[in-house]
């Protein structure tokens, strides 16, 4: 009889755990939730947080609080948040950087791909392909012939060893069959003010920062580095399109959580997400070049597969040593 009583009384306590989380999280949010952000403040990750946060605080009235968390590449905001409650109060911009790290570095504190459960890709930033005008180079394919004619004389600049702009430039090499020498900055301010010098030739950087200069004719824009053109400079070419099939590389931010977070709160955090981006912000975004996207936890989840392999890839055929 004690037993019977036992299990009785075990299934009322599971039947009262489960009511309560069914409970927590259909009125999610009802607390604070705090926006990790792997980069400092003002570039493009703070800057797209900012906006989707202070929208989310609008919708449900619970403050979405940014937390600028820099440093190793974005790794420390990452395990943070992978160490994190999985209750949706912690949220993390995934980026591009995150799928670089697992190639670039030999032990990470955190799994990209089982650590975390995806919400969604917010939105790509394509980077902009531009030259000094002293390069005699009016289109990619020219860029790519004289690139070709003089291996080894001309040189490009990234923000730093094994950041973004390092790789798709390295993946652009690649896919045109060119020589190019690197030379790395602290930052991609530095470099920008050393290509507009004429102390480096060539850079990928953000659009939104180097658009003023390309209208100034400081810079000449070749292309820009996703498949499709991009609505803050719509006359410039994909690099894809200009002779380099298949070209396609972008800074991108997305949303994930720490895994095993339930699925009822994923779908809340997407859903609303989703609409942000589906409104007026998408004008704003787009007018700071961003591309926003707003696909499915699935989708996203892909993503970041393919693009750990396809970094991975960049980074063994260049040869960049892991730290």
């Amino acid at each position: 009889m004690q037993s019977w009583w036992s299990y009785c009384f075990a299934l009322w306590v599971c039947g009262v755990a489960a009511a309560s989380a069914q409970n927590a999280t259909t009125a999610y949010p009802v607390k604070p939730i705090r926006f990790m952000v792997p980069f400092a403040p003002g570039g493009g990750n703070d800057i797209i947080a900012r906006i989707v946060g202070q929208k989310l605080t609008e919708v449900w009235g619970q403050q979405v609080i940014v937390d600028n968390r820099p440093g190793a590449g974005g790794n420390i905001a990452a395990e943070i948040t992978a160490n994190a409650a999985p209750d949706g109060y912690t949220v993390f911009q995934f980026n591009v950087a995150n799928t670089i790290a697992v190639s670039l570095y030999k032990k990470l504190a955190y799994d990209p791909v089982k650590d975390f459960a995806a919400v969604t890709q917010l939105a790509s930033n394509p980077f902009m392909l531009v030259i000094h005008p002293s390069v005699r180079a009016k289109t990619v394919q020219e860029l790519v012939a004289l690139a070709k004619s003089q291996p080894g004389k001309l040189n490009y600049a990234s923000s730093g060893n094994g950041g973004s702009s390092h790789l798709v430039s390295e993946l652009f090499k690649t896919m045109s069959g060119t020589d190019i020498v690197h030379i790395p900055y602290a930052g991609s301010g530095p470099a920008l003010n050393d290509l507009i010098a004429g102390q480096v030739q060539v850079e990928f950087t953000a659009p939104s920062a180097v658009i003023g200069h390309v209208k100034s004719g400081r810079v000449r824009a070749l292309g820009v580095s996703s498949l499709k053109r991009i609505a803050l400079a719509p006359d410039v070419p994909t690099v894809a399109e200009s002779g380099v099939a298949g070209f396609d590389a972008s800074a991108w931010y997305g949303v994930v959580v720490p895994a095993r977070t339930p699925q009822p709160v994923i779908n809340r955090l997407h859903g609303e997400v989703v609409k942000i981006l589906a409104g007026p912000t998408r004008q704003r975004l787009e007018a700071q070049g961003f591309e926003p996207d707003g696909g499915t936890p699935a989708a996203f989840a892909a993503y970041i597969k393919s693009e750990i392999a396809k970094w991975a890839n960049v980074i063994k055929t260049a040869g960049i040593p892991a730290e």
